[in-house]
């Protein structure tokens, strides 16, 4: 953006900008469009899904055996077509469903165009616009204010918490957010030139939050892809310059190994699930903005609530009026109505309840902030008016009316004090001459299912905490109502004076009331640092520093702009009860991928093994020839992983990642490799050729893979046994009837039988190396196991 060259706009705030202006900023391409960043460009997952390395090496592989002319061994190749025509549909079909829901919780701005007032999409404001900024706006333009004040927490940009207060003239920095008041501000930056952009949008969601599955997966493809390369030069070298093989020979064995240390359809598996799983999220109204906090949340031990709008409905009203003074409370509240700007449920209640009234003369108004607990207005010649809580309004003074409050919080109720002093109020400071005039009750209903889904929770094994801005007893109370066990195990947020008074604490409470923004952020750090995994939902801006920390944040749709940007999920239907389904498919996505990562991972290592055998060991070439290792794959693998990984699967998730689908993995290709040694030796010493060598082997190995995926089968139910049953069909009638095709040759009956003993004693071996590596893992690796 020029700025030197041009034209700026100083609109009257009422005024705004008009037609012409408007559609020279357009023209201009002066507006504030940006990359929200939530789901892939088209362009992205095509790059994704066709330009991999291992796609890369499938082409090289299928090129070598077109050279020498062993066109039957490219089946593979079409499998991984295939694969990947899948992974490109999923993704844009979850991307488009993504891309609709976000329009459902995207931010909107108010701004005055020609006189009126206006709500539009973000995108849309252009330089110079008159935004009107309110309690829970994010700042989403660099901008002046020209009217009015803000309290303004930069911490997302600048990473200080403190609250600043910015008046007329003052700059607000995008990214930002106002914790009260209202003013009417000017558009000075647009898309990139805002400050938040140029730091490479710290206000949306940047930090990718810790995902054992993300990492496992990096970690197997890093190492398998920087070995295999390598290893198939030396593998090929050896069969040809060793053992004298033909070139053709040579390349067919190199490209088996090559292609069978390929877990090709591993990223895609995991793609696919995670994608399904997100489109059914959706339909559980349920809108996911970071694809693995799905496993995140799955993972959760310890769940953080927001009170309000949580385990309530948010929906709050006035219960009673219990005056302490004799004063006009109807034209009091009708005029602190009037007066304030400040748009919360407490407030919003009160309005409710009282007329609107405008016979007193506002000097200053005070909105109301989570830090302080109150807001309120200094009239002329009236003194100033508070409305808060009782005890940061009176500190320690009043202790009669403190255990009265104590007594209404007992109730469930939520007790806020109108309270009064003849003198004039500024920066915060508490004239000493103010008094009481009446407590107003409020009650916020309880959500119907709010019991059940904290009861889920409970028999799940997660521990829940109740964390709110709200006196410690109210809070206590309603945790009580909605079925929370603990409730009664409460303390005041007020008491917690350090960070090592938090860190106990969250150890030892489960309900926490009067809790700063500040402090909500440090429980959280605390709960992580005792090595929890931790969620958290909020609705307000006194939720968005801890949102920010928690290993999975969810936010609901009705609550504020930046609380909706910062968080991993947003509940669009703003209710706590669909938390349970969330929880079930994040769970069903992880163990399923878990399970098929365990299958692929079986044909990687028996490769592995086999290559470094066939390198050093034997004087034969590669046990199998790649048609041999699609159809063990397809029957083993492939197929079996995409029934697998789109099943129902509620149980809980345990143990290491890396270390479940090894664990799984191994015994099974070590059974693979122990009987390829016992083939290579029982032909070696009875002289069959390579093409017999090659067909017991590849039956062996089918045969494992078979007893692996039924071991991944169990327990068995209509659709596993018809999955395991229908594979070993496929299987035998590859071996029996297109055995041309699969390069499998007539064996003799001794060799039969010597396939049928080691098939029979195949199960035997995996139970074994299973026990030796559990045994194993449990002396060498007992924390992560």
């Amino acid at each position: 953006m020029d700025k030197v060259n041009l034209e700026r706009y100083s609109c009257d705030i009422n005024v705004g900008l008009n037609k012409n202006q408007l559609q020279s900023r357009i023209d201009d391409n002066l507006i504030n469009a940006f990359d929200n960043g939530k789901t892939k460009t088209y362009k992205q997952i095509f790059k994704d899904n066709i330009f991999t390395l291992f796609n890369l090496i499938n082409i090289v592989l299928v090129c070598l055996l077109v050279s020498v002319g062993s066109f039957k061994n490219t089946l593979f190749i079409f499998i991984a077509v295939i694969n990947t025509i899948i992974g490109v549909i999923q993704e844009i079909r979850a991307k488009r469903l993504l891309d609709n829901l976000s329009v459902i919780v995207s931010n909107k701005v108010s701004v005055i165009r020609e006189k009126e007032k206006k709500e539009i999409d973000v995108q849309e404001l252009v330089l110079d616009d008159i935004m009107i900024l309110k309690t829970g706006n994010q700042i989403c333009a660099d901008s002046k204010v020209l009217n009015g004040k803000l309290e303004v927490n930069e911490s997302l940009v600048t990473g200080e918490s403190d609250i600043i207060i910015k008046n007329k003239g003052d700059f607000l920095y995008s990214g930002s957010f106002v914790v009260s008041g209202e003013a009417f501000v000017r558009v000075e930056n647009i898309g990139k030139d805002n400050y938040a952009n140029k730091i490479a949008n710290d206000a949306k969601i940047s930090k990718k939050h810790n995902s054992q599955l993300r990492n496992s997966l990096n970690a197997i493809l890093k190492i398998v892809g920087i070995i295999i390369i390598p290893l198939g030069i030396i593998l090929f070298a050896k069969q040809h310059f060793g053992n004298g093989d033909s070139i053709a020979t040579s390349v067919v064995g190199t490209v088996a190994a090559v292609n069978g240390m390929i877990p090709e359809g591993l990223t895609l598996l995991t793609s696919i699930a995670l994608a399904v799983g997100t489109i059914k999220l959706a339909s559980h109204k349920t809108l996911v903005q970071e694809l693995y906090c799905v496993e995140t949340l799955a993972r959760v031990d310890t769940l953080c609530l927001d009170k309000t709008g949580t385990i309530t409905e948010g929906k709050m009203q006035v219960d009673d009026i219990v005056m302490l003074e004799e004063v006009d409370i109807n034209e009091i509240m009708g005029n602190i109505c009037n007066s304030l700007k400040d748009d919360n449920a407490t407030l919003n209640a009160i309005r409710d309840k009282y007329n609107v009234l405008d016979t007193y003369k506002a000097k200053n108004l005070i909105p109301f902030s989570s830090e302080r607990k109150y807001s309120g207005v200094t009239f002329e010649n009236k003194g100033t008016y508070l409305l808060g809580a009782f005890e940061f309004i009176f500190k320690e003074k009043n202790k009669k009316l403190r255990i009265e409050v104590e007594r209404y919080s007992k109730k469930g109720n939520r007790v806020i004090v109108l309270a009064h002093s003849d003198s004039y109020m500024e920066d915060n400071n508490i004239p000493e001459d103010i008094k009481p005039l009446a407590f107003i009750l409020i009650l916020d209903k309880i959500r119907d299912e709010a019991k059940e889904t904290l009861e889920f929770f409970y028999n799940e094994g997660v521990d829940i905490k109740i964390i709110s801005g709200d006196n410690p007893i109210t809070v206590s109370e309603v945790a009580r109502k909605a079925g929370l066990k603990t409730a009664s195990n409460f303390i005041d947020a007020t008491t917690l004076k350090n960070d090592s008074d938090i860190y106990k604490a969250v150890d030892k409470y489960s309900v926490f009331g009067r809790v700063s923004p500040q402090q909500k952020k440090q429980m959280i750090l605390a709960l992580k640092k005792q090595n929890h995994t931790v969620a958290m939902t909020g609705d307000g801006v006194n939720d968005v520093l801890a949102l920010k920390e928690a290993d999975c944040s969810i936010a609901m749709a009705s609550g504020s702009d930046v609380t909706k940007n910062v968080s991993n999920l947003v509940l669009l239907d703003s209710n706590f009860a669909s938390m349970p389904k969330v929880v079930m498919e994040g769970r069903k996505v992880i163990n399923n991928i878990q399970r098929a990562s365990s299958l692929f991972l079986v044909k990687t290592i028996f490769s592995f093994f086999l290559s470094l055998l066939t390198l050093f060991f034997f004087s034969r070439q590669y046990p199998f020839v790649p048609i041999q290792l699609s159809l063990i794959g397809a029957v083993t693998v492939g197929i079996p992983s995409f029934f697998l990984a789109l099943e129902a699967n509620k149980s809980r998730i345990s143990g290491n990642f890396l270390l479940n689908i090894l664990k799984n993995a191994l015994p099974g290709a070590l059974c693979v490799t122990v009987n390829v040694i016992i083939v290579y030796n029982i032909v070696e010493y009875l002289g069959y050729s390579s093409s017999v060598f090659s067909t017991m082997c590849a039956i062996l190995t089918g045969v494992c893979g078979l007893l692996i995926l039924r071991q991944q089968c169990l327990p068995f139910n209509k659709e596993r046994l018809f999955l395991i049953v229908s594979m070993t069909i496929a299987f035998v009638i590859g071996i029996l009837f297109l055995g041309g095709l699969f390069s499998f040759v007539a064996l003799s009956r001794e060799l039969i039988l010597i396939t049928m003993a080691l098939a029979i004693l195949m199960p035997i071996m995996i139970k074994v190396m299973l026990f030796v590596l559990d045994e194993i893992l449990e002396t060498i690796v007992p924390d992560l196991n």
